[in-house]
């Protein structure tokens, strides 16, 4: 039976196969980007307080007006925006539903959308299912962006560009050069600016610079946020978006044909934290990753994976290719290869670094580790990992076919 040709142009979340692998071999899950550590007490007590109070029904589709409200002082207070939270903040089934309901609602069959790369694994699939066609620009671990290759990347077809700051996987905080420079390449071509900031206060260098902030691009940004890593509630699904009214309202129209709304209680408890935490809050969720972050890099490095510090966000992009223990003989391990045999052998599981590319775009020698675990987990991890050390050449037994791999990840 034929299947829209639109899905075949991308494959399933390899993120969430990792999951299940981790699972089957009882690993070290460093592969789905999710706290194992509790939300703060604030947030879970007033979402208990609403199911107590019976908020038990649909909020109002595009969000509780609670939530939007105060999402409208945090936008004012920690960055100068003014915003309409009656016609520019709609709340969604996570900032997942927020990416595809907006590029559903603003880009045509056709249309060209500039995605960095490495990129997180849904910006790919959601243009195709809007009937436009990804350009890639890259943007790698460490090195600044190459504004001429972005330059070149823009045409008379591009109709957005997705701009996500912290950045997952590479860990780039761009800097406000760098965002001027897409500023000024956005309002040359008339483009819009789709922006993820879900990571806006994980960071370790430079600041958050939403690039709705800067002159002339207000009314053609939309900004997309969450609650998710900052709150510690990735199963919640509570995130925003932010955007001028006339985009608003077809981004409205898209996310209530797709979810009508997100969990009425939830919203209650995401809007009391969004109220009631203050700075140092935020200042201690930065401090704590960053130690996290530090063990993890200084681990992987201790094992012979090359990576560069993340400026933000919770994840380390890693070279695998100069372990000492990988073969000398014969083709080179693939990243999938390598991240189901880490898995199985040494009980750590990374993401194979392709999914974070285009097919056939790079990524063959990478895997992404997530930090965002305590700290007895991420030194039971660091641990195994340091045996790679000690395993002698050859020790990648039992290769398993590329193709058999990706179809058990798909189980």
């Amino acid at each position: 039976m034929q299947t829209a040709r639109r899905t075949h142009g991308f494959r399933e979340s390899v993120i969430r196969g990792m999951t299940r692998l981790a699972r089957q071999y009882h690993s070290i899950n460093l592969a789905q980007g999710f706290p194992n550590f509790p939300a703060p007490e604030m947030l879970k007590e007033a979402a208990a307080r609403a199911i107590h109070d019976d908020i038990n029904q649909y909020a109002i589709t595009w969000g509780a007006q609670r939530l939007r409200e105060a999402l409208a002082r945090k936008y004012q207070a920690w960055y100068g925006l003014e915003t309409d939270p009656e016609r520019e903040i709609t709340v969604t089934c996570g900032a997942t539903e927020a990416m595809i309901a907006t590029l559903l609602a603003v880009v045509n069959p056709g249309d060209e959308v500039i995605v960095f790369e490495p990129f997180y694994e849904n910006y790919g699939p959601d243009t195709i299912l809007a009937d436009a066609m990804p350009v890639y620009v890259p943007l790698q671990p460490g090195h600044p962006l190459d504004l001429e290759r972005l330059a070149d990347a823009f045409s008379s077809r591009t109709r957005a560009i997705i701009v996500n700051t912290p950045s997952n996987p590479s860990g780039r905080v761009l800097s406000r050069a760098e965002l001027e420079a897409i500023r000024d390449l956005c309002v040359r071509h008339d483009v819009l600016a789709v922006t993820d900031e879900i990571y806006e206060h994980i960071r370790f260098e430079g600041e958050h610079i939403p690039l709705a902030s800067l002159a002339g691009m207000r009314d053609r940004t939309v900004t997309i946020s969450g609650a998710s890593k900052t709150f510690s509630v990735t199963g919640w699904r509570i995130g925003w978006i932010v955007a001028p009214a006339e985009l608003t309202d077809a981004i409205r129209k898209v996310h209530d044909f797709l979810t009508v709304g997100a969990p009425a209680p939830l919203q209650e408890g995401v809007a009391a934290a969004l109220d009631g935490l203050q700075p140092p809050f935020y200042e201690a969720l930065a401090a704590a990753y960053r130690a996290r972050r530090d063990l993890l890099f200084n681990a992987l490095s201790g094992s012979g994976f090359i990576c560069t510090p993340p400026q933000g966000a919770y994840y380390i992009l890693s070279d695998f290719s100069a372990l000492a223990s990988l073969p000398r003989s014969g083709p080179p391990l693939s990243d999938t290869e390598f991240a189901v045999w880490l898995s199985r052998e040494i009980g750590v599981t990374p993401v194979p670094g392709s999914s974070f590319f285009r097919e056939g775009g790079g990524g063959s020698s990478l895997v992404r580790f997530v930090f965002c675990k305590t700290d007895d987990i991420l030194e039971e991890a660091a641990q195994r990992l340091r045996s790679l050390s000690v395993i002698s050449p050859g020790g990648f037994r039992n290769r398993a076919s590329e193709p058999a791999i990706r179809s058990g990840l798909q189980q």
